[in-house]
């Protein structure tokens, strides 16, 4: 590196003198009285020099310690001199990671092929929430193959945690390596944990592939934002991401249905294998086309022997324990073991004091960290992942507690409880599209975002009314109400986060709001599980003081129905509706802080985003060009002379 930076600063000292003299050249070419001068032609070499003194000062320009205390005692040239001569010592200089230089002629993919890539993507993202919601109908004959009953807990956890903790460090890989082969290595991952889960023959192994088709998931979530930003101006995104997010939403609701169908007809080993011959369409349709770059990216091979330091893995390997520890924390904490036990407040200190650390780390390393300050200390990046959070978090909740309400309540089948969330996903699916056109026709996303705060925060509110024996017609139209809130906010976090940042930083802001999106929930969950289940202890002592608790818990949603006497399966219904409303009420008090962060978002007007977002290297060759032309004698000038 160090000939490098040398040659470099040789380059920045004569850069002036030799673009002074193609300059003066010129204008002695122009300046004879009897010489017509020619049309003005930007000279191809002065713009490279131009371009090219400007992106090495901006990017390579590294000050000796010498240099530093020199320029401070003479003038602005002197200092300027002696930093760019200065020699830097070997403790001065350290390697920084690899140039990313900026394309100038930005392409993008239009007609047929854009909206094959839209469709192949949105179908992957579909494959990872249904692959995440599948498992769910299937863990009783999971357990009961592997005798594993114990080992439930860890089936949710593994995926999470493989999804959540890395997801900052694939913004890190976009980064530097080629957009459409790390998002097909990172498909291909996923692929591989669920043929592990599908040929597992232990509960250990069932629980690695689970983890590993999670880290496959957490690229594939990033990859398919950033490739649909690269495909797309900043204008037609919204619709495109509002696609993409809404048709991924299906898997939520298609999971248990799917997962039910194979575990009842053929073997729970399907609902795995199934990922195998879809997924591959979905790859036959990426792998001939084109996704264009926003920046010139060095060989894969140049990383590697820097590799820790590019994708600071030891910042990952400081960030994931501290993740692990509070998921477990949170997953053993008054179910496997009491609040108060050395094990859950072991599993608390170890994250907090892991956590302490890789903030250390993480100031130490600046931008080169894996979640770099710079983009953390922009309130519009930060918000917009706090926004994401609790707007997810709202949402889960009627996701996982309007089937227990369904099925537990109402005594429907499984099957039938997802088919009762289709006024949820339809409107979801209708307004994640629709805002997209909004946000591009106002241009502004706080807009947008106060609409979907207000729908969402007043149907999951509401959701906290249902009672045994509701009507059908409040519960559908309450989820439409919530529906169309979560529909219209879903993507306005990761367009607010494009519109305000470069084209360097963009996937790693990408990753950290996909990361606020699957971590938020994680927490919230847990909270919502505790709320519920201590709820049900205090509710069923109350309303059915001859009935078990702890019984009630123990034989599941619908299994109460078969020991429990009509006398009183009324209280027991009654306490089952009051303790899924307490979890509502979190809920509704997360979705109305999203009217707290969402002005933080940012007021950018993305219809202007696109003519101001060429890089500054672009911006001096033009105003390069517009220099020379200014310099230029007129015509009166000329005959003045």
């Amino acid at each position: 590196m160090a000939p490098y930076r040398k040659g470099t600063a040789d380059l920045l000292v004569y850069g002036d003198s030799i673009q002074s003299i193609f300059s003066s050249h010129l204008h002695f070419k122009t300046s004879f009285p009897h010489t017509e001068a020619p049309p003005y032609e930007p000279s191809p070499c002065l713009s490279y020099l131009r371009t090219t003194r400007h992106y090495f000062r901006r990017r390579l320009f590294c000050t000796s310690t010498m240099a530093t205390s020199q320029s401070s005692q003479k003038g602005p040239l002197s200092s300027k001199t002696a930093s760019v001569h200065a020699e830097p010592s070997n403790a001065d200089v350290q390697e920084e990671p690899p140039v990313l230089a900026p394309k100038l002629d930005r392409e993008y993919v239009t007609g047929v092929k854009l909206y094959i890539i839209v469709a192949a993507v949105a179908f992957v993202s579909f494959l990872m929430l249904l692959d995440n919601m599948i498992v769910s109908t299937a863990i009783p004959s999971i357990t009961d193959d592997f005798h594993s009953l114990a080992d439930v807990g860890w089936y949710a956890s593994a995926y999470q945690f493989g999804s959540s903790a890395p997801q900052p460090l694939t913004g890190k890989i976009f980064k530097y390596f080629n957009t459409k082969w790390t998002y097909l290595v990172f498909f291909l991952i996923f692929e591989i944990g669920s043929v592990i889960c599908g040929a597992a023959t232990s509960s250990p192994m069932f629980i690695v592939g689970r983890f590993i088709a999670g880290f496959g998931a957490a690229g594939v979530a990033t990859g398919s934002i950033t490739i649909i930003s690269l495909c797309a101006p900043l204008e037609k995104r919204p619709p495109l991401i509002g696609l993409n997010l809404g048709f991924s939403l299906l898997g939520l609701v298609l999971g248990p249905l799917i997962g039910g169908a194979f575990t009842s007809y053929t073997t729970w080993r399907w609902c795995f294998y199934v990922n195998l011959p879809v997924g591959a369409l979905a790859v036959l349709a990426i792998l001939p086309l084109r996704v264009p770059e926003e920046m010139i990216k060095p060989k894969a091979w140049s990383l590697l022997p820097r590799l820790y330091h590019y994708l600071d893995l030891v910042g990952f390997a400081l960030f994931a324990p501290a993740v692990l520890q509070l998921l477990l924390a949170l997953q053993f904490g008054g179910q496997a073991y009491p609040w108060k036990s050395a094990t859950v407040i072991g599993l608390f200190c170890g994250a907090a004091a892991t956590a302490v650390v890789w903030g250390f780390w993480n100031r130490r390393c600046g931008d080169d960290a894996m979640i770099p300050l710079s983009m953390i200390r922009r309130w519009n990046v930060l918000f917009s992942g706090i926004y994401v959070a609790f707007l997810t978090s709202a949402v889960y909740a009627g996701i996982y507690y309007l089937p227990l309400y369904f099925q537990a309540i109402n005594g429907v089948s499984a099957i039938r409880s997802g088919i009762y969330l289709l006024p949820m996903i339809v409107s979801q699916l209708i307004t994640a599209g629709l805002s997209g056109v909004a946000v591009s026709k106002i241009g502004y996303v706080i807009p947008v975002a106060v609409f979907s705060t207000v729908f969402l925060a007043i149907g999951t509110g509401l959701y906290s009314l249902l009672q045994p024996g509701t009507s059908s017609g409040k519960w559908i139209g309450f989820q439409i109400l919530g529906g169309v809130g979560f529909g219209s906010g879903l993507q306005l976090a990761i367009i607010a986060v494009q519109a305000a940042m470069n084209s360097e930083e963009l996937a790693s802001s990408i990753a950290f709001v996909v990361f606020s999106q699957a971590f938020g929930p994680t927490i919230a969950m847990t909270l919502y599980n505790l709320i519920f289940l201590e709820s049900m202890r205090s509710q069923i002592s109350r309303y059915a003081p001859n009935v078990s608790p702890k019984a009630i818990v123990d034989v599941g949603a619908t299994g109460f129905r078969s020991f429990v006497s009509p006398a009183d399966l009324p209280g027991v219904l009654q306490a089952y509706a009051n303790s899924i409303n307490r979890v509502f009420y979190l809920a509704a008090a997360l979705a109305t802080l999203c009217g707290v962060f969402l002005w933080g978002m940012g007021w950018h007007d993305l219809r202007k985003k696109e003519e101001s977002s060429v890089s500054p290297e672009a911006e001096d060759t033009k105003r390069g060009g517009e220099d020379m032309h200014a310099n230029r004698p007129t015509e009166e000038g000329e005959k003045l002379a």
